[in-house]
């Protein structure tokens, strides 16, 4: 089992790049976002590698992070959802816009990813949201108010503090995060103004 490979890459195509690791080069499938990170041929590179052992097939899928790696396997534990899928929705997505619109219930933003339909985004953000925080990453600070404005019981609030920015043009994801971080500042009892006054005082940042 291969768990990370080191080593210089030698060639990048369309859904993969070929490693050379000490005279032997693996070819390792990879999301678009990965491919447009790692650099180019000659340089070094370390990737995070899931293998897949079929009866006629081993592949290696390639990522740049651990977490990305476990958001792979995350999304394939969704009905429907193989590794096809998984890498366009990694190649849409990073993965904590992906903690985000699964914790907001954003349907939309995962559809963006190319082969990914409405039924399967509703799997994907329905199934993982109990799993979501656990997967988080950098968004876990933030993941649980998200979840309630996901699900409709965010206090009201933080309700309206959210809906109030959105409404000046930030994204729901942007709102959130604010709204969030001014509640750290004002307090869990601050009311609507206040968060909103917070909350584009963080956004001008």
């Amino acid at each position: 089992m291969i768990g990370k490979l080191k080593g210089t890459i030698d060639e990048i195509g369309d859904d993969y790049v070929l490693v050379d690791v000490h005279g032997v080069c693996y070819i390792a499938h990879c999301s678009s976002r990965t491919l447009g990170r790692i650099g180019s041929a000659g340089e070094a590179v370390v990737l995070f590698i899931e293998t897949y052992v079929r009866e006629d097939q081993l592949k290696l899928f390639g990522f740049m992070s651990a977490l990305e790696r476990e958001w792979f396997n995350l999304l394939q534990s969704v009905q429907g959802v193989g590794a096809r899928v998984a890498l366009a929705v990694l190649s849409t997505l990073t993965p904590s816009e992906l903690a985000n619109a699964i914790a907001l219930q954003d349907k939309a933003a995962i559809s963006r990813a190319p082969g990914v339909g409405p039924k399967v985004a509703l799997r994907l953000v329905t199934e993982l949201k109990n799993k979501a925080p656990a997967f988080a990453g950098e968004a876990s600070a933030n993941i649980g108010l998200k979840q309630e404005l996901g699900e409709g019981v965010a206090s009201a609030p933080v309700a309206d503090a959210v809906s109030a920015l959105t409404n000046l043009g930030y994204s729901r994801d942007q709102a959130a995060n604010a709204v969030a971080a001014a509640l750290k500042n004002g307090g869990e009892g601050a009311d609507s103004a206040k968060l909103i006054r917070l909350g584009l005082k963080e956004l001008s940042r």
